[in-house]
């Protein structure tokens, strides 16, 4: 799964900034173009004032500082991946939209690594609204999964653990010297992280009464029959049956 493609801009993807916008979404595409080009060290203002055809303090002016302007182009690249995600409300194979959800995610980082690096290589959690909405996406892929009675976790820690295997995946590829970058470790860790979060089967025998418990938490938002301090209770029993390791 090796790169195949340098990072688009939102000219690319036919995205129209007004007048007001224009010189703030130039700057950022300047520094994103030169970031996927000479590394995180290039874009310096004076360089990005150069390419976007400003001065240095508008820079300033727009972003408050480099860390600011830093800021802006991850966000850039979280809207970017948001806008490459496609969502199939009704799979036909959970398990196979699973797979394609992760690996979509690891060819964007591999296919934008000075980028991805970026956007991934802080601590914090990031608050861009495009990840929110990305997040949100994943977590939607979860609930099916639970519905369906594939999960075999909770679904927060499902999300984690898909989230965490494809970033943990492509910053260690990154970091890799490019002759030992072998794809096996992708598509191991892929299968490693289906076989953590699902079942085999969508039985319920076979995972027990915390894997039916898991079922109906994920579908108990879409129905009204009960009242909400109804749903409460039944939610805490739920909780309770699905996080019972005896029966796991």
């Amino acid at each position: 799964m090796p790169p195949r493609s340098p990072s688009t801009t939102a000219a690319d993807s036919g995205t129209t900034a007004s007048p007001r916008e224009q010189p703030r979404q130039r700057v950022i595409e300047a520094a994103a173009d030169l970031l996927a080009r000479e590394g995180r060290d290039a874009v310096t203002t004076r360089a990005v004032a150069v390419a976007a055809g400003l001065q240095p303090p508008a820079i300033y002016r727009l972003f408050g500082d480099k860390d600011g302007l830093l800021e802006a182009v991850a966000e850039h690249g979280f809207t970017q991946f948001l806008a490459a995600k496609h969502v199939d409300p009704e799979p036909r194979d959970p398990l196979d939209d699973l797979r394609a959800g992760w690996d979509l995610a690891v060819e964007f980082g591999l296919d934008n690594p000075a980028l991805y690096s970026l956007m991934y290589s802080e601590p914090t959690e990031p608050t861009s609204a495009a990840f929110q909405a990305g997040m949100a996406i994943l977590k939607g892929r979860v609930q099916r999964l639970a519905v369906g009675g594939w999960l075999r976790v909770d679904e927060e820690l499902a999300a984690a653990i898909i989230h965490a295997t494809g970033r943990g995946a492509v910053l260690t590829w990154l970091s890799l010297p490019e002759d030992r970058r072998d794809p096996a470790l992708l598509t191991t860790l892929r299968e490693s992280m289906v076989s953590a979060v699902t079942n085999q089967e969508p039985a319920v025998r076979s995972t027990g009464p915390a894997g039916a418990a898991r079922a109906l938490r994920a579908a108990l938002p879409d129905q009204t029959t009960l009242s909400a301090s109804e749903q409460q209770l039944l939610r805490e029993w739920l909780d309770r049956l699905a996080s019972d390791s005896r029966q796991a």
